[in-house]
């Protein structure tokens, strides 16, 4: 018979960094990283939760992104939207 020495398991634990997560108001306009396909970089912030509403400067697409997601894509913030519940 031919036995297998059991070899040391090496366990290596894997850190995740905590990524800084961007602090963003309604009607903020953000530049990302990567074109949009009409040719458009600058999105604007229509919802916050867990997932961010935006809608596309260049042609008025609607998409949901997650927030970690978004701040992978981020390039910056382009112009801060003005504090509507402030106001009220």
């Amino acid at each position: 018979m031919f036995y297998h020495r059991a070899l040391p398991v090496r366990l290596t634990l894997r850190v995740i960094m905590p990524q800084m997560l961007p602090d963003l108001a309604l009607g903020d306009v953000l530049r990302l990283r990567k074109p949009h396909p009409c040719g458009s970089y600058e999105w604007k912030v229509t919802r916050l939760g867990a997932d961010i509403g935006l809608v596309c400067l260049g042609c008025g697409r609607r998409i949901m992104l997650p927030r970690r997601e978004l701040a992978r894509r981020l390039k910056a913030i382009v112009a801060h939207g003005d504090d509507q519940l402030a106001d009220s």
